[in-house]
């Protein structure tokens, strides 16, 4: 071949694009579905928002490699399952069960792999065999009840030497939350705490039962989280300012955000990290029996100076330098 003939081969080659010769693959899609009794999450809720950067973390970019499905039963618990249906059509690869009620209706209407969080006791409440081996489909993140409702009480109890009645409101329709609330009720007696119960079922309750508590005088007030009371949160809030009630919040910092006074319990971030952690695990084939119920290891407590001004509270500056945020 002349020397002519074998630079225009090698050009031609060069020119040829890569594309060409060698086909795309298209990246799999791996299907989440989200499952909660309450309001269908969102991207925007905190929760949407920490999952999606918490699986972006573990290499699942939304639009490319992962789509999410949320589906909420708006309180309705009766509607779970068909929801839990509708997800099981649309061919999820794996859930995150937000809530007790969410969990048990996956673990009774599909077999598909399932990541809890959020459900109370998931070895008291039957949802698992144990937390070392879940056995099942269900593997998730414990909220550590019973070793954080002596703490919450106790912070209440130096904010407040006091003390001694306390209005407990829970979701009395949630054997978790029941659960969550019968430890703090004990942690609470040890106390010296005399403990006022207010369970509610249904956002309806919310007004007659706060119509009670705030009757009787109770020294503070804590709120039992769930979808249900987060859902009334302004509602307690305004009564609880009003009343000068001062009211501490188990985990969820949204609820000082919004008004509340004090909040104790797991980091949102490590949580959906280790979340995601467990789905990346499960998508990558293995079976949520063999990965152990987790626990978590940082905990959040946060105070909205704002609300204790209101309240006419001084937080002690022993409780101040224990707090991660100080809202002002």
């Amino acid at each position: 071949m002349r020397r002519r003939d074998v630079l225009t081969l090698i050009g031609t080659a060069v020119l040829v694009p890569p594309q060409a010769g060698i086909a795309q693959t298209t990246p799999r899609i791996h299907r989440v579905g989200v499952l909660i009794a309450a309001a269908p999450l969102t991207d925007a809720h905190p929760f949407g928002a920490a999952l999606i950067n918490a699986l972006t973390q573990h290499g699942y970019t939304r639009g490319h490699n992962l789509a999410i499905e949320y589906r909420g039963a708006n309180g309705r618990i009766e509607n779970l399952t068909g929801l839990v249906e509708e997800l099981s059509r649309s061919k999820i690869d794996v859930i995150l069960a937000i809530g007790y009620p969410a969990a048990l209706a996956l673990k009774t209407a599909t077999n598909l792999p399932v990541v809890a969080f959020g459900t109370g006791d998931p070895v008291g409440t039957g949802l698992v065999d144990s937390l070392a081996r879940p056995g099942g489909h269900i593997t998730g993140i414990s909220d550590m009840s019973a070793e954080l409702s002596p703490k919450r009480l106790q912070i209440l109890k130096e904010l407040m030497p006091e003390l001694r009645r306390v209005a407990m409101l829970w979701n009395a329709s949630d054997p978790g939350m029941t659960l969550r609330y019968r430890t703090s009720e004990a942690a609470a007696r040890t106390l010296g705490i005399t403990v006022e119960p207010h369970g509610v079922r249904a956002p309806a309750d919310f007004d007659p039962a706060l119509a009670t508590m705030f009757a009787s005088k109770p020294d503070a007030i804590v709120v039992v989280n769930d979808g249900l009371t987060m859902g009334q949160r302004r509602n307690v809030f305004d009564l609880a300012n009003a009343n000068q009630l001062p009211a501490l919040y188990e985990e969820n910092e949204m609820a000082v955000r919004d008004g509340g006074l004090m909040s104790y319990g797991p980091d949102l971030v490590e949580s959906f990290d280790r979340i995601a952690a467990l789905i990346d695990r499960i998508l990558k084939g293995a079976k949520p029996a063999e990965l152990p119920f987790e626990q978590p290891t940082r905990f959040r407590f946060v105070i909205n100076g704002q609300t204790a001004k209101a309240l006419g509270l001084t937080i002690p500056p022993s409780i101040l330098l224990r707090a991660d945020e100080v809202i002002e």
